[in-house]
């Protein structure tokens, strides 16, 4: 674990909303998408968490973006629900993600 965690936790959450939330909505049309990016952010953030080899902070962000542009980019913003949930999840995501990978990158350019 490293010293930024909590921002992987952040990412934990905020994938398993995303990921959890669709099937409480009746066929919406951003279901099937939200559910998978939110899949990836919710490893990602939880192979950080675990100090595992593999997705840096640098790779949730990445998915927390993807989550946040996914209702314009699979048509789902008029489906209330499912585009709120990924604004949010993806926006809290992303910008927590973001702070978290540019104070993990000044901690290691300053040792």
């Amino acid at each position: 674990m490293g010293k930024f965690a909590w921002q992987d936790g952040v990412a934990l959450v905020a994938g398993l909303a995303a990921l959890l939330a669709p099937p409480l909505w009746a066929d919406d049309a951003g279901e099937q998408p939200l559910m998978v990016l939110g899949a990836l952010l919710a490893l990602a953030g939880l192979y950080s968490l675990l100090g595992a080899a593999g997705p840096s902070a640098w790779t949730a962000t990445a998915f927390a973006l993807l989550i946040f542009v996914s209702p314009w980019a699979f048509g789902f913003t008029g489906e209330d629900a499912a585009a709120w949930t990924a604004w949010i999840a993806g926006g809290v995501a992303a910008i927590v993600g973001v702070w978290g990978a540019t104070q993990t990158t000044r901690a290691e350019a300053t040792t």
